[in-house]
């Protein structure tokens, strides 16, 4: 077997890992849209956007979270900046990883420049994909800055469930963003040899695994409604309309 169908296999294997886990969290989402961590966070960014604008003594609050949001969103896109650069520098030269790569993987000295570039477009396509991802989260951060402030009880106000729709959507992007960031680590393992790729890549969706997971749901008392047991302390979730929490499973 050549050096160029050993990577590809490798690579077909790692992809096939991750697309089956995130085709088995939707389909666990379609069962229980309380399963994973980001249904959650998506309900309870709904019932935190109803609670700040229908009260007027949570303006402050509310801009301080979003600021919290946005600038955690502005960071990591400017690392995603910095690591594209770096991967653009590999491109044009892989003399100083050389040696490096030379101590885990002997076949590098057979490498040619194409399967060097073979690995590392992948790389880059993952942080630019982060970069923007990360970068329509912050669009989006600032047009709820706007409209979550903007309600005066007028007909034409924006209304707490469209509001809370663009902040999930923020939230959306932010998941995404951090995804193309776990997605990275197989890849740069890759680099050592297409074995490492195939066991980063069973490790990784085995943090996904425990990292995507929400917490137990028991049913609540309440008709209609969910409860979040964390610590034996209940937190009760009511279920909205359009919180669009079942296209979070790859988030």
């Amino acid at each position: 077997m050549s050096i160029l169908e050993a990577n590809a296999i490798s690579f077909g294997t790692s992809l096939g890992l991750v697309l089956g886990y995130h085709f088995y969290l939707r389909f666990k989402l379609r069962n229980n849209p309380a399963y994973t961590i980001q249904a959650i966070n998506a309900q309870a960014r709904e019932i935190w956007v109803e609670s700040v604008m229908t009260s007027h003594d949570r303006d402050v609050l509310a801009v301080q979270t979003l600021r919290n949001s946005t600038m955690a969103a502005t960071f990591l896109a400017s690392t995603a900046i910095l690591l594209i650069i770096g991967v653009l520098n590999l491109m044009q030269k892989n003399d100083g990883i050389g040696s490096m790569l030379d101590l885990v993987q002997k076949e590098h000295l057979a490498m040619s420049a194409h399967i060097w570039g073979f690995k590392l477009l992948p790389l880059l396509v993952v942080f630019f994909s982060a970069f923007f991802c990360f970068t329509l989260a912050i669009r989006m951060y600032n047009h709820v800055g706007y409209l979550i402030n903007a309600s005066n009880g007028k007909a034409f106000g924006p209304t707490p469930s469209f509001v809370a729709q663009l902040l999930n959507r923020s939230g959306h992007y932010y998941s995404l963003g951090m995804r193309a960031y776990y997605l990275s680590v197989p890849l740069v393992f890759w680099l050592f040899g297409p074995l490492y790729l195939i066991v980063a890549s069973i490790g990784l969706v085995i943090v996904l695994y425990h990292v995507d997971r929400a917490p137990d749901v028991a049913v609540s008392p309440q008709a209609g409604s969910r409860s979040v047991y964390v610590a034996k302390d209940p937190i009760t979730l009511v279920p909205r309309k359009g919180t669009g929490t079942e296209g979070l499973a790859a988030s």
